[in-house]
């Protein structure tokens, strides 16, 4: 069993998430707002269960989540040619430590900003 739980442990890896969300009462957002985006780091032994705990995550905390949009893992990140700095890979570390979901940004949404966002972040 011994075994299994480490094997289990070393499955655990940090993806980057960019989740869109949209208004709801109570989301913290401010009030002219249309939505925002948040990048988060979440701990997920695959990107799906990530994805997952990040969703139901923001819905406790009365946020609306629209779409989430994977980066990956920090490896298949730099596989792409993503620099990676200190402050995001100790967030990711954190994630991962404490098998949690860290929101590093927060970016508010003013009438129709979600599409030029979008088109940028790539």
């Amino acid at each position: 069993m011994t075994q299994d739980k480490k094997k289990k442990k070393t499955r655990q890896q940090a993806y980057t998430l960019l989740v869109q969300v949209g208004r709801k009462d109570g989301d913290g957002l401010p009030d002219e707002a249309t939505g925002g985006a948040l990048m988060i780091y979440a701990s997920g032994i695959d990107e799906a269960e990530a994805v997952r705990e990040t969703v139901a995550i923001l819905k406790q905390a009365d946020l609306n989540p629209l779409d989430v949009t994977g980066y990956g893992t920090i490896e298949e990140r730099e596989a792409q040619g993503h620099n990676i700095e200190g402050e995001e890979r100790e967030l990711m570390q954190r994630a991962l430590d404490e098998n949690s979901v860290v929101v590093a940004q927060l970016t508010p949404f003013y009438h129709g900003e979600e599409s030029e966002d979008e088109s940028t972040e790539h």
